[in-house]
């Protein structure tokens, strides 16, 4: 394995180990906050921000952060992400109240939100399309669907052994060593000079539409759908999301162009990662519940419950990587989808009286194979034929997807849940001995209702992500490879004979270094052609990142060029192109 080799695969231990210590803490927290309520005197009804309030800013950021981390340097927001994330973890554990709490909370969330689609984004410009990254993405995919459960496990552990406290410092020395490596290992990428700019109307405007979104599924854990509050918030966030789409079209540098959408294995799995969002959030959620509540386990318990569907879904996150390279992205997902229905099936019947073996066990087979099978090709199909100055925006809007996914599964399966609670022990006279049943009752309805939530994802899967789409495809026939050295030469030659803006020569200086050689000027200024850079042909599928030219890089020698010589025409424009003027990259 060479060094270059070496280092793309420890850049990948550097961003799992973040990403699952993002995913961890959504889980890790729930199961202390009994202990947490009595150590910093939390009233019931302010005790559901400790996690609200993280889901608040992480979901409301995510764009911003994706967008900002494509303008200053993915590389760069994420070490500042974390080194926030690590702070405001350290913060959390030292809290002495519940405001201050709930406040460092909101802070975590904030630099989560600038983490995960920075991550993301990094590893799609170090991992060539196609088997190298459905690797990194499945080892990726394992990291973020084992994270809840583990984050369960863990909570019980630390929760119980050494205080609620080390539930957060956890995270710092983790995040210190992330950022000192980090420094050494990662790659810095950003999108084009002559697209560097914020569309700060645009950014205030989907940052304040999904923070109000998430603002209003959360605090359904406390106030009714049809209350003022919700209803006024999912009225607000629909408003400001319009603006956002309005403003959008016209602006000149979008925060989400919406030219993404051109990518229809793009679209389809956003669709199917808010559903698939949607279902395991809500799972995990419920069978929490479940598991303490009705069959008594304790939260260390409840923990190691979940290391079966834990390893389940390690193991088929490696399978599905396999199998989407040789069958296509849209079977594997379809038999995802389908295996999680199963499972959200068969946990609809968990009883009073169940045990591990008959009522979990199986279920977590079934729905751990199916988010190994599911959320792996949704994260592929989310970024085939993604540029590298595309790699922000398309992670921010999967991690978006999900995230709102799951806040609005969990809100609708707990309300309907506790709906059919309220009801059960309502028609048997408030007797408290029916509890148990009365939340099986609830839960029997609700993951059915996860189950056609995932139905409508298998729906999605197949109309949205097409039947042809791979993960590695190869250059169209009659499409000859591309001589990378060459066109480096020739984008060179273009930025001195027109004395041309920085764009094109920091385009140039960024995307053609490697290229040593550099055509001598001939007549008129322009390039000799007899000054050819030698050939070192690389297919545009296997193409890193330092080596292909980007869209902008590329149209500062797609001018006309009537005025040159024949010569400096031939020399500029690179083998197997044949006119500058009409070719689109």
């Amino acid at each position: 394995m060479s060094p270059d080799s070496d280092r793309k695969w420890l850049a990948l231990v550097l961003l799992c180990a973040v990403q699952f210590m993002v995913v961890l803490d959504v889980a890790i927290v729930n199961v202390a906050l009994p202990t947490i309520k009595n150590a910093l005197d939390f009233s019931d009804a302010n005790l559901q921000w400790v996690v609200s309030a993280y889901t608040l800013t992480f979901g409301g950021f995510l764009m911003l952060g994706s967008r900002i981390a494509d303008l200053l340097g993915r590389k760069r927001l994420f070490i500042g992400g974390l080194v926030l994330f690590s702070a405001a973890s350290l913060a959390c554990g030292l809290s002495q109240s519940d405001t201050q709490l709930i406040v460092f909370r909101a802070i975590q969330g904030l630099g989560a939100a600038v983490i995960s689609p920075a991550a993301l984004a990094i590893l799609t410009t170090t991992f060539s399309e196609g088997e190298e990254r459905n690797k990194a993405l499945a080892i990726w995919g394992a990291i973020a669907g084992t994270g809840g459960a583990v984050g369960v496990l863990l909570g019980g552990i630390l929760t119980d052994q050494v205080g609620w406290e080390w539930i957060f410092f956890l995270n710092v020395p983790i995040g210190l060593i992330v950022i000192l490596a980090g420094q050494r290992v990662l790659h810095e990428s950003r999108v084009e000079l002559g697209s560097r700019s914020l569309d700060i109307a645009g950014a205030i405007l989907v940052t304040a539409g999904l923070t109000l979104l998430v603002y209003g599924l959360v605090t359904t854990d406390t106030y009714s759908w049809t209350s003022s509050r919700v209803l006024g918030s999912l009225a607000g966030a629909a408003v400001l999301l319009a603006g956002f789409v309005a403003v959008e079209l016209r602006a000149k540098a979008p925060i989400l162009p919406f030219s993404i959408f051109r990518l229809k294995s793009l679209t389809g799995a956003n669709i199917v990662g808010l559903l698939l969002g949607a279902a395991i959030f809500s799972m995990f959620f419920l069978l929490s519940l479940y598991m303490q509540q009705v069959l008594g386990y304790s939260a260390l318990k409840a923990g190691v419950a979940y290391l079966l569907v834990a390893s389940v879904i390690i193991v088929a996150a490696g399978a599905s990587q396999a199998l989407v390279t040789r069958i296509g992205v849209r079977s594997v997902l379809i038999t995802g989808m389908v295996l999680l229905v199963a499972g959200l099936v068969w946990f609809s019947q968990v009883s009073v009286h169940g045990s591990y073996a008959t009522d979990l066990a199986p279920g977590f087979i079934l729905a751990g194979i199916g988010l190994g099978f599911s959320f792996v090709p949704v994260q592929i199909a989310s970024l085939i034929g993604v540029t590298h100055d595309e790699a922000g925006i398309a992670s921010g809007l999967i991690n978006t997807s999900q995230q709102v996914g799951g806040a609005l599964g969990v809100a609708v399966l707990s309300t309907i849940t506790f709906t059919r609670y309220d009801s059960y022990l309502g028609d048997h006279g408030k007797n408290l001995a029916l509890i148990p049943n009365a939340l099986v009752d609830g839960f029997h309805v609700a993951f059915l209702v996860g189950a056609g939530l995932a139905l409508i994802g298998l729906v999605a899967t197949l109309l949205f992500i097409p039947k042809d789409v791979k993960s590695d495809q190869p250059v169209p026939a009659g499409e000859p490879a591309i001589d990378l050295r060459s066109r480096g030469a020739a984008l060179r030659a273009r930025c001195t004979a027109t004395n041309p803006s920085r764009c094109c020569a920091s385009a140039w200086s960024r995307d053609m270094r490697g290229s040593q050689t550099i055509p001598t000027a001939g007549a008129g200024g322009w390039p000799d052609a007899s000054a050819a850079a030698p050939s070192a042909v690389i297919s545009r599928s296997t193409a890193t990142s330092t080596a292909t030219p980007s869209r902008s890089a590329w149209n500062c020698i797609s001018q006309p060029l009537a005025a040159a010589p024949p010569s400096a025409r031939s020399a500029v424009t690179p083998p197997g192109i044949a006119s500058t003027t009409s070719r689109t990259w």
